[in-house]
């Protein structure tokens, strides 16, 4: 019988159905603030030190302890996983008052990749999942003894675990020239960004004005930015350009190209690892992306760039003179890929709630 036999699992974000307003409009407000730089900036590194945090959150726990207590409660879980920085002290404060600490495993799934707040880590969790070594260490300084940090990656989709079919299968079907490199240019689920001027940029870069042909290819996703999408194909492009929307199968998409565009978000630099792609960041969110660059960077993973001029160029360098670098910089991602991170944690997980003899025929889990 298979873990996902045994657990019952239920997803409930806890801030936005089961806090009182003001408190419930957090995660909007998050949207909102790192739209807006110089407001996440100051909320970010002004809420970072313990001073600041600590005494914040044993004020908010007064106010929402009892909504987030029947959150918690109504499941009954033996298991609960924070995937978010803010949910650590009030379920724990909440745990140690009702005397379920030792009943109830809490851990936590930390979901940056290298710069991370402080509100991650709390010394009453069970377990913190970290990773990289650089959040491990992070954890250790916040106070979590080893025994409570396991680094085992961040977890992707399982669909990125399977074996990459042939590039050339992949773009015919996607309907992209099977022959000439690729490039993926990306900007995230909302496709913000300058990806018009860098698409732009690349589509000069691209072209071999001697031979007058190009020498690669794009791949442009822009998310559910369908005016963005429009004006892209509306484009007379002299290298070929494909041109999606929202896309499911991102390891699809990963596994045609030969190197990535994209803003420093976690979850895309781990993706673009496990395929072994080169990474370009063009961008990133003060504060918690903001150790992704040198991440990336001082891995020999890829380069970082604003200019879409200067971005154009490493990657017509890369697909002309520079071949080798981009093939080292795929070796690079391949090795800090840790595409079974997902499965390590769930393991982990299901040992923890064993450990604590709380396993029933089925048992149940909160994230």
């Amino acid at each position: 019988m298979s873990i996902s036999d045994l657990m019952q699992v239920f997803v409930t974000d806890l801030w936005t159905d089961h806090t009182p307003w003001p408190f419930n409009q957090l995660p909007k407000s998050y949207n909102f603030l790192v739209k807006h730089g110089t407001l996440w900036k100051m909320t970010y590194y002004g809420s970072a030190p313990r001073l600041v945090h600590q005494p914040h959150f044993a004020a908010t726990s007064t106010f929402i302890a009892r909504e987030v207590e029947k959150g918690l409660m109504k499941y009954q879980p033996d298991i609960i996983i924070s995937v978010h920085p803010l949910m650590q002290h009030v379920p724990l404060r909440i745990l140690r008052a009702k005397g379920l600490l030792n009943k109830i495993v809490f851990t936590t799934v930390v979901t940056d990749l290298s710069t991370c707040h402080p509100t991650w880590f709390h010394k009453l969790v069970t377990r913190c999942y970290c990773p990289s070594t650089e959040v491990a260490k992070r954890a250790l300084k916040a106070g979590l003894k080893p025994s409570q940090i396991k680094v085992y990656g961040l977890p992707v989709r399982p669909s990125f675990v399977k074996q990459v079919r042939p590039k050339d299968e992949l773009r015919r079907e996607l309907g992209m020239d099977e022959y000439l490199p690729a490039v993926l240019l990306m900007g995230g689920g909302e496709g913000m960004g300058p990806i018009e001027a860098t698409a732009r940029a690349l589509g000069d870069a691209l072209f071999n004005e001697t031979l007058g042909e190009p020498i690669g290819q794009m791949l442009v996703i822009c998310g559910r930015n369908k005016k963005l999408a429009n004006k892209l194909q509306s484009i007379d492009w002299k290298i070929p350009v494909k041109v999606l929307g929202f896309v499911t199968k991102m390891e699809e998409c990963m596994g045609a190209c030969d190197c990535i565009i994209t803003k420093a978000g976690p979850g895309t630099i781990a993706e673009a690892m496990i395929r072994g792609l080169p990474i370009i960041l063009n961008g990133y969110i003060a504060g918690q992306e903001a150790g992704n660059v040198p991440y990336v960077v001082e891995n020999g993973c890829g380069k970082f760039s604003k200019s879409p001029k200067e971005i154009a160029k490493i990657v017509a360098d890369w697909f002309g003179p520079k071949a080798d670098e981009l093939n080292t910089m795929s070796q690079h991602a391949l090795k800090l890929a840790r595409p079974d991170a997902v499965f390590k944690i769930v393991h982990d997980l299901d040992e923890l709630v064993r450990e604590r003899s709380l396993l029933v025929p089925e048992y149940s889990c909160v994230t």
